[in-house]
């Protein structure tokens, strides 16, 4: 009896991280998608308006990383 209830455990376990490994999928599949959006929304603006921002285009990819990381942070 010791070695079902044992296996019960162990399904219930690697369920758990099983869970676990799809929720880190789903979040990571949507950073990534804010973080798509910011680089392609970033990248549509010209150097003028970018400049009127504060903003150089080398700083495109470090913000949106920056904004994806901080939207799930929470």
């Amino acid at each position: 009896m010791a070695v079902a209830s044992t296996n019960s455990a162990d399904k219930s376990a690697s369920t758990f991280g099983f869970a676990s490994l799809i929720e880190t999928m789903k979040t990571r599949i949507a950073r990534y998608r804010v973080y798509r959006q910011t680089v392609n929304e970033l990248s549509e603006l010209s150097d003028r308006e970018l400049a009127d921002l504060g903003l150089h285009r080398s700083m495109i990819r470090r913000l949106a990383m920056q904004a994806a990381e901080e939207q799930f942070a929470r």
